[in-house]
């Protein structure tokens, strides 16, 4: 056994935690929902990669996002203290948007993500097509496996 499938054992055989705060919990479930969309995960690549952006040049970068789902994404990244919203009072109006520190700090967090995904990325796909071959020749069953 390597030392890291014994430290997986160790930690699968270890007691669970007896208290976990539920303020925290409730937090980090609330948090993981929000930043596991697809088009947060996107809008935060576009910001680290590009710096600060206008609205539409944001939408650009991301690609195939509605203006609607743009503008949600960004006022729930805003609340959630991800992205800093800065208006110019100038005609036409011009509104800004770049990463906050926070937002920069979970970007870093994602990056890891991204490069698991494009390290790996064969080998899902591997899997993939072995699950997509084995399902074609398997009779047609319920949810569940049923």
């Amino acid at each position: 056994m390597s030392k890291a499938d014994a430290g997986t054992q160790a930690r699968r055989q270890a007691p669970v935690a007896a208290a976990v705060d539920p303020a925290i919990e409730a937090l980090v479930k609330d948090v993981i929902g929000k930043v596991a969309d697809k088009w947060t995960m996107l809008v935060l690549e576009a910001l680290q990669e590009h710096g600060t952006l206008r609205f539409t040049q944001l939408g650009r970068v991301v690609g195939g996002i509605s203006q609607k789902m743009l503008t949600q994404t960004v006022r729930q990244m805003e609340a959630d203290g991800l992205v800093r919203r800065t208006v110019h009072p100038v005609i036409p109006p011009r509104v800004d948007y770049a990463l906050t520190p926070l937002g920069d700090s979970l970007s870093e967090a994602f990056c890891g993500v991204w490069v698991w995904a494009e390290t790996h990325y064969d080998e899902i796909q591997r899997a993939r097509r072995a699950f997509a071959a084995a399902q074609a020749r398997q009779p047609r069953r319920g949810p569940g496996g049923r």
